[in-house]
């Protein structure tokens, strides 16, 4: 894994996707589920692979299996755009609460956005900034600005220009 690494990033080493992809494939069999996460990665992009979102989601199910919050995002990610699966909100949320509740920023972001927007699930504004909030804590700009409306507006939150101005900023 950590050779795969040092190709990906070229730490020490010239950068070469192809051979990341290789150490990183070794490691995944070995039920390595950060290999298994960035091969997936590496599958979806088409770096150092041919690109092969049947694949990615394989790599991605092992590791999020494992409890791999990155892959349990990634899964979430591609059900919630139908990015090689049928689009499915249900898996998507699924698969973002579990990510989100380890404190995966962009899972937490998804999940806000999913209830602000009803996509998928019935929109509740109030939901949506308590996902909103954790990742705008932990600086998730999109986050940040999006309380900022919602606290501007009174959107599940009490209206309060001074709570709204702090997000803004």
């Amino acid at each position: 894994f950590n050779l795969g690494c040092a190709y990906y990033d070229g730490v020490h080493v010239q950068q070469n996707y192809e051979v990341a992809a290789k150490w990183y494939t070794l490691a995944a069999e070995h039920g390595i589920a950060n290999a298994q996460h960035n091969l997936g990665c590496m599958h979806v992009e088409g770096q150092g692979v041919q690109q092969n979102y049947d694949i990615a989601l394989r790599w991605f199910n092992l590791a999020a299996e494992q409890g791999d919050a990155g892959a349990q995002h990634n899964l979430g990610c591609m059900y919630n755009e139908g990015q090689g699966v049928l689009q499915n909100y249900d898996i998507a949320l699924r698969w973002f609460h579990l990510a989100a509740e380890q404190g995966y920023a962009d899972s937490q972001h998804n999940l806000g956005t999913m209830y602000h927007k009803g996509n998928g699930v019935p929109q509740n504004y109030e939901t949506a900034a308590k996902w909103y909030t954790l990742s705008a804590e932990q600086g998730n700009c999109v986050c940040q600005h999006n309380l900022g409306a919602m606290y501007s507006k009174g959107e599940g939150v009490i209206q309060d220009i001074e709570t709204a101005i702090h997000w803004y900023t």
